[in-house]
């Protein structure tokens, strides 16, 4: 199977393997994903609960599908404030807000007590205009948290902003100072040998084949079968494969590269921290570098998945890579000789409104689920552990009464509107955002259908 970038150096440091399931077997808890929600949650339950029997299976390795290909970008909720608040009200969106902060140090600790080298780097967040027209874009979501008393934002000059990035293209921004950077496949790793230590019991190259929705429910595998009093649905964009789920999410691809090291060059352009950089795009431009001096930089420009069907669609190396390097470029043109060693490509789970959604698969009381963290679940899968561990224990506390769970989410539409529509969007919001680095107007019908694009960091207020 193709590795991108961050899986491929993790493997080269650690590559156990566990056992493919050839057994039928029972369990208190069985976990249907080995990648952050899945891993995070086990390791939650079994430290909370060292006596309860925890499987967990995985199709391929522990890891490799979302949460080894992303950015490694570690960031809490505070810009998803407004779209949280349209959800839950302003009381509950704070306290949500609150307690996804709390990740990113738990992150750090959690790595230096178990001895994790994921490379966490807790250095903030650069939120910056690219382009004249997105100046103060953030303004609507900082002036709403200045009026609640909310606001972790640090106003920073142009000058301070152009020298956090390293990039000529940063024209303004804003600061986070509680976010991080992580090598997201060493993580994972870590989170699984950490899961076997407490005795959890993985499985891996054992994908899902059915789920009978029993009493109690089974899962069923390509040799075996775990029948368990709870079942935990925690896979990403896999999980559209429920038809409850299909329609809460749209499966595209988050799009990256990765240039070779060049410390020197890089650190004499200021960008020689772990700060995580976005702009203010829909189509987001995101991008970090990493300790030995490379830039990993992505934008989702690639697939969409037809009715959710995901099969190897991401299996390869990048698709959209040449359009992905070229933005790069144009952010640090100064070192556009430097090669692009690696590129890849993962799906995202993306929800209208950018949040997750918790609760039970069918109202089936022992089958739980978390979906739709769309791109921005390193961290926060921190936080949405407490959830599932919750509902699967059935505490009936502030987790499990969460604003996130059972939402009434708006569905997407059906296919073929849904992969149609969603391409069409995109590509609107590609085009528009493009003319507007010119100073230029898109025409009606490209501005209409990118009022029709899920929420970013701000919600459209067109919607």
């Amino acid at each position: 199977m193709y590795r991108g970038f961050w899986y491929a150096q993790a493997l080269d440091l650690e590559s156990a393997l566990a056992p493919q399931l050839k057994e039928h077997t029972k369990a208190d808890v069985c976990i249907i994903g080995g990648g952050f929600l899945g891993l995070w949650s086990a390791i939650r339950l079994k430290k909370a609960h060292p006596e309860l029997d925890i499987v967990l299976i995985e199709k391929d390795r522990c890891g490799s599908g979302a949460s080894g290909r992303n950015g490694g970008l570690a960031n809490n909720w505070w810009a998803k404030y407004l779209s949280l608040m349209s959800i839950c009200g302003e009381e509950e969106a704070r306290r949500i807000c609150e307690a996804a902060e709390s990740a990113i140090d738990e992150i750090g600790d959690f790595c230096q007590q178990h001895n994790i080298d994921a490379q966490y780097r807790k250095d903030g967040w650069l939120w910056t205009a690219s382009n004249p027209r997105q100046h103060n874009s953030w303004r609507v979501l900082t002036d709403s948290l200045e009026k609640y008393q909310a606001n972790p934002f640090i106003e920073i000059t142009p000058e301070v902003a152009r020298s956090k990035s390293g990039s000529p293209r940063t024209l303004s921004g804003i600061f986070d100072p509680n976010a991080a950077t992580v090598q997201p496949a060493m993580l994972a790793r870590g989170l699984r040998r950490v899961a076997i230590e407490l005795g959890v019991r993985i499985y891996e190259k054992t994908p899902l084949t059915r789920l009978e929705r029993g009493k109690p429910p089974i899962v069923h595998t390509e040799k075996g079968s775990v029948k368990a009093r709870k079942v935990v649905i925690a896979m990403n964009a896999w999980g559209a494969q429920f038809p409850e789920l299909k329609r809460m999410i749209v499966v595209m691809s988050s799009d990256m590269v990765a240039t070779a090291p060049m410390k020197a060059r890089l650190d004499a352009t200021g960008f020689n921290d772990g700060v995580c950089v976005t702009d203010s795009r829909t189509v987001l431009n995101y991008w970090r570098n990493t300790p030995d001096g490379r830039i990993v930089f992505g934008k989702p420009l690639g697939q969409f998945a037809y009715a959710s069907r995901i099969g190897d669609l991401y299996d390869r190396p990048c698709p959209a890579a040449e359009g992905v390097t070229r933005e790069l470029r144009s952010f640090y043109p100064s070192l556009a000789d430097v090669p692009v060693v690696s590129s890849w490509t993962g799906p995202l789970d993306r929800a209208m409104k950018g949040l997750p959604n918790f609760g039970f698969l069918g109202g089936h009381g022992d089958i739980v689920y978390g979906i739709g963290f769309s791109g921005n679940g390193v961290a926060t899968t921190v936080f949405a552990s407490r959830i599932i561990k919750s509902l699967v224990l059935e505490t009936h506390d502030e987790w499990s009464r969460c604003g996130l769970v059972d939402q009434k989410v708006k569905l997407l539409p059906p296919e073929p509107f849904r992969f149609v529509g969603t391409r069409m969007v995109r590509n609107a919001l590609v085009r528009k955002e493009s003319l507007e680095d010119s100073d230029r107007d898109a025409d009606v019908i490209t501005q209409f259908l990118t009022t029709l694009a899920p929420a970013g960091y701000v919600p459209n207020k067109k919607k």
